[in-house]
């Protein structure tokens, strides 16, 4: 994602560039926190890393990495990178890796860290977001789908204010004060490139925001450039425009 978001810093000067999702255990987390390092620097600070631990089991096997440590790795990356931005001589001994006494510069334009979102529904990243990150960023997930995504159903606005509820729940038990940024996929949203419902995305967003959450994310239709900048002007005037009070 780091390709494509640099791409998009260059031909832009305000919005923000976020990676969706960022799974850790692909990569080495020195590499990892360089690649964002370098690219929170020259977009002038407005990186925000989504990062997950994944559920793709042929991706792992592709890149030859035991699946069943993802969430392990995921941990170990995040201490890892963190070390690696606070642009100090870095010892860590990890998952076939080993820093000696490292030190990564540049380090990031937004100190200590970009914003870290952690994406996945279930408990663990629920907690790894409370205790680790800025964020939080949960996805629909029917019952059905769950073993496959390997991470617990979300299937309504209900569900999402109990998962919420959850985590206030370990912020106070673990000490947390500052206020967990959320976000999360309405429905009605365009998938395959087949129309948006705008009307549904509209009245979702509103039931979101009714639950406390603070970004929604979606994907626009269109193959071509002119499609989607036809796609974005027109979300705007459409559903931008209609919650904009929020």
């Amino acid at each position: 994602p780091l390709v494509a978001l640099s791409c998009a810093a260059a031909a832009t000067s305000t919005i923000r560039l976020h990676t969706n999702l960022f799974i850790l255990a692909y990569r080495n987390p020195f590499l990892a926190a360089k690649g964002i390092a370098t690219l929170d620097v020259l977009s002038g600070g407005r990186m925000v890393v989504g990062i997950g631990a994944g559920y793709l089991e042929p991706e792992f096997d592709a890149l030859g990495v035991p699946f069943e440590e993802r969430n392990d790795r995921m941990d170990e990356a995040l201490a890892a990178m963190e070390a690696a931005w606070s642009g100090q001589s870095v010892t860590f001994d990890g998952a076939g890796f080993r820093a000696p006494g490292n030190t990564m510069l540049p380090q990031p334009r937004q100190l200590p860290r970009p914003p870290l979102w952690v994406g996945g529904n279930s408990r663990r990243a629920i907690r790894r977001a409370v205790e680790s990150a800025d964020g939080w960023s949960p996805f629909p997930n029917s019952a059905r789908f769950a073993a496959r995504t390997r991470t617990a159903p979300l299937e309504s606005a209900e569900d999402l204010a109990v998962a919420l509820a959850y985590a206030r729940t370990h912020a106070e038990t673990v000490g947390r004060t500052e206020p967990l940024t959320v976000c999360f996929i309405p429905e009605g949203r365009s998938m395959g490139g087949r129309p948006m419902d705008e009307e549904r995305i509209v009245a979702s967003i509103h039931e979101l925001a009714a639950v406390g959450i603070d970004w929604v994310s979606v994907a626009l239709p269109g193959d071509t450039r002119a499609a989607q900048l036809s796609a974005i002007d027109r979300f705007g005037g459409s559903v931008l425009a209609a919650v904009a009070g929020l």
